[in-house]
């Protein structure tokens, strides 16, 4: 049985942190041509308030990605399952992610966005589990960094439910 056990980080802390974060972003690409690409589906709630704080002209995108498969820990073999539409080729690339726990898809993306001719590749993320890393990944914007807990809520999800909530909630599955 699956249950939300308590808020982890509060819908406060979470708008506090994203209006911080899009302030950065702003100062830091202020005259640069900037696209944000959001990594499915987690990242889409989170991409929607941050790109609301950026107060420059920004392109969005979005690319879906796996390195799960079926199971749930991850392989460490980067499937691309949707990838973006945009050419960034000389345009700053901002990869918007919800949660980073062991960096290898980070690593991935980011070395597969220098190939493409970015003119430069970087990492905003909401969540950061730090203890989880297997790889050392740069993650230039970071909101909050969390316990090695099993998190849901503001676009993170346990079997493609609770999205929607708008805190983060640790989660009891009972497995």
């Amino acid at each position: 049985m699956t249950q939300i056990t308590k808020v982890l980080v509060s819908k406060d802390q979470l708008q506090q942190r994203v209006q911080e974060l899009g302030a950065e972003i702003s100062r830091d690409y202020e005259g640069k041509e900037l696209v944000l690409i959001g990594i499915l589906k987690g990242g889409a709630v989170f991409m929607s308030d941050l790109m609301r704080e950026i107060t420059l002209p920004v392109g969005i995108d979005y690319m879906s990605v796996s390195s799960y498969g079926a199971s749930s820990t991850s392989s460490g073999v980067i499937t691309i399952k949707k990838d973006i539409d945009t050419d960034i080729r000389g345009k700053h690339v901002l990869l918007v992610e919800d949660l980073i726990d062991t960096g290898l898809t980070l690593q991935h993306l980011r070395q597969l966005f220098a190939l493409r001719e970015a003119a430069s590749v970087r990492i905003c993320t909401i969540l950061s589990k730090p203890s989880r890393r297997l790889v050392e990944v740069p993650v230039e914007y970071c909101g909050i960094d969390i316990p090695d807990e099993f998190v849901v809520g503001y676009g993170l999800d346990y079997a493609e439910q609770f999205r929607n909530l708008p805190e983060v909630w640790i989660v009891e599955t009972g497995d």
